[in-house]
């Protein structure tokens, strides 16, 4: 596991928990800094074991020649909180007014599942989010949030759905009704579709979510 720490000069900044693939965190800073004025800081964490850390159960691979999905996002989940977080604002030497955690496709969807496991996140950015992963709309319907998040942001490109895999096919399907489950518990979530496909503008995505969150 890889962690780096993008600060704000304020000293009560929010803090973003950004769980990145290939280490954008930077990126994602400075494009979040172009659109709020806001401050906040980021924790970047990469190098985990995508498939198998952020997935909230097991579940077999979606594409051939794909490592399965093993199914340890508790335990991750718990070193994050138990752990990461609570080193990073050490470090920092303040408290944060507010942590909120963010992420992109399989990070997306661990986002949002963080919050049925911890009260630590005020809110949570979801761009892209893997809604397609098998039983998690179950898994929302049938469970209570910890605590009721300040913000949701969920986003998705208006491409994504438009695929011949029959599982990764309902994703735009049950982001919205993830979206309506939320609204019908008065929770503020803003929902976005963006143009083009799953891997088109990932950091500019994410940041706008971030973005969204801090606002």
């Amino acid at each position: 596991m890889k962690i780096k720490t993008i600060r704000s000069t304020a000293p009560d900044a929010s803090l973003v928990v950004l769980n990145t693939f290939e280490g954008e965190g930077a990126l994602v800073f400075d494009l979040v800094g172009s659109m709020t004025d806001a401050d906040f800081s980021i924790l970047e964490v990469s190098g985990m074991d995508w498939n198998r850390d952020l997935s909230p159960w097991e579940a077999p691979a979606v594409f051939k020649n794909d490592a399965p999905f093993g199914g340890k996002a508790d335990d991750y989940l718990h070193e994050l909180t138990e752990k990461v977080i609570p080193a990073a604002v050490s470090e920092m030497g303040s408290k944060p007014k507010s942590v909120f955690i963010a992420g992109y496709s399989l990070a997306g969807l661990f986002a949002v599942y963080s919050l049925y496991k911890t009260s630590v996140f005020s809110g949570a950015a979801s761009a892209s989010g893997s809604f397609w992963f098998p039983g998690f709309l179950e898994f929302v319907s049938s469970h209570e949030l910890a605590s009721k998040p300040s913000k949701v942001y969920l986003s998705l490109g208006d491409r994504e759905a438009k695929t011949r895999n029959s599982v990764m096919s309902m994703v735009q399907d049950n982001t919205e009704r993830l979206v309506n489950l939320y609204k019908a518990k008065g929770i503020d979530v803003v929902y976005e579709l963006n143009s083009g496909n799953h891997f088109q503008d990932p950091a500019k995505r994410m940041a706008k979510g971030i973005a969204r969150l801090l606002s």
